[in-house]
């Protein structure tokens, strides 16, 4: 195949979206680490001075959503109305129904149509792996989360106080047939601080933001990963970004899938993650997948794979499965396939079980990623099940 270019995206923690994010899966964990059973599907609206949480729970629990809007807010950093929402006077309005009977009953072991434990939605779902990077993620979206995440970092240890929450970035990666050659295009737009004072004009203020991020954000990133760049750099492409957050840029739960998971490299079913506890198979079936598609690379029985789940809603077992390697498998797809079913469970209770999903450890989730992490939190990201397929195939 000729060379070809692929680019994914990433955005801060400060996001209006991923602030939506977070406070969906704040809210869950509240309500997990109270009653490990709860129900969830939590959404939630941010926008000018205004936060709307809304969704379905079953819970022996109690959420204080006030609280915890505010408390998230002000941990990412929206402590100011100038950057777009200050945590401590923004007003919430919370509006959190029980969960329908029928649904609830095709969820609940025993209790409906069928004995076990059922999916909560139906739906498809897909895991990628790849052995493009270490953390066998696809090299745009690693870079892509990377360097948000060090936006986040810089801003809030004080190294560039003159950051503000909101942000993006995006990545470009040249390809050929053997992987990643080089990024050829960087992009980084941040929100900042009115600097105008200052510097005496935009010009002469975003000659500064580019020069520092260049300096302090970009640069470290792609050199620590060691591939070859372009020093072909877009920071801030429209001249200025100071007006940002909430206030510029409406918010909402489960906006931003594909930075969620692979930046496009893989396919997506379509269903959101945050604000979902584990019974919604868009979840944890996707956490399964990521887990089956990371443990067959591991074990270098193909260097990229792709996995697909399907489900019907109250029926456990899933309607369809796959292991796709494209070409690069030491096995035939259809011989992966068996042994995945063989060793890996695919039924919703099984997977809860295995990657121990009844436990607050959804926040950390909310930005950056839910894939190629780090941290006990990552079940899903283990290689525990290497040496469980060498000895099965």
């Amino acid at each position: 195949m000729d060379n070809y270019l692929f680019t994914s995206e990433s955005v801060t923690e400060g996001h209006p979206d991923k602030v939506c994010d977070a406070i969906s899966d704040a809210i869950l964990d509240n309500l997990i680490a109270q009653d490990p059973n709860s129900r969830v599907a939590c959404e939630t609206l941010a926008t000018t001075g205004l936060v709307v949480v809304s969704g379905e729970v079953t819970t022996n629990g109690f959420v204080e959503v006030e609280r915890i809007v505010k408390e998230t807010l002000l941990e990412i950093g929206y402590n100011n109305e100038a950057y777009g929402m200050n945590g401590e006077q923004v007003k919430v309005i919370s509006s959190l129904d029980a969960q329908s009977r029928e649904i609830s009953q095709g969820v609940d072991e025993g209790a409906g149509l069928h004995d076990e434990q059922g999916a909560g939605d139906q739906g498809l779902m897909f895991g990628f792996a790849c052995n493009d990077t270490q953390e066998l993620m696809p090299l745009p979206i690693h870079l892509s989360h990377r360097l948000t995440e060090r936006l986040a970092k810089l801003r809030k240890d004080g190294t560039m106080p003159w950051i503000r929450p909101d942000g993006k970035s995006q990545v470009t990666v040249e390809y050929n047939s053997s992987g990643p050659i080089r990024v050829t295009q960087t992009v980084i737009a941040t929100q900042h601080d009115d600097m105008l004072a200052e510097k005496g004009s935009e010009a002469q203020e975003h000659d500064f933001v580019e020069t520092e991020v260049i300096r302090q954000v970009i640069k470290p990133i792609l050199e620590e990963d060691g591939i070859a760049f372009d020093n072909s750099f877009i920071v801030n492409g429209t001249g200025r970004f100071v007006f940002g957050g909430p206030a510029a840029d409406t918010g909402l739960t489960g906006r931003k899938i594909i930075v969620d998971t692979y930046g496009g490299f893989a396919p997506h079913g379509g269903g959101s993650f945050s604000g979902k506890d584990p019974s919604k198979v868009d979840r944890s079936a996707a956490y399964m997948a990521r887990y089956i598609a990371k443990n067959i690379v591991a074990a270098e029985l193909a260097e990229k794979c792709e996995i697909q789940f399907s489900y019907s809603i109250g029926v456990a077992e899933p309607i369809s499965f796959y292991v796709k390697t494209f070409g690069t498998g030491k096995l035939d797809d259809a011989a992966l396939t068996r042994a995945a079913r063989e060793l890996f469970p695919l039924k919703p209770a099984g997977i809860i079980q295995l990657l121990d999903l009844k436990k607050p450890r959804y926040r950390a989730t909310s930005a950056y990623g839910h894939f190629g992490r780090t941290g006990e939190n990552f079940t899903w990201e283990k290689t525990d099940k290497v040496d469980d397929l060498h000895n099965l195939i």
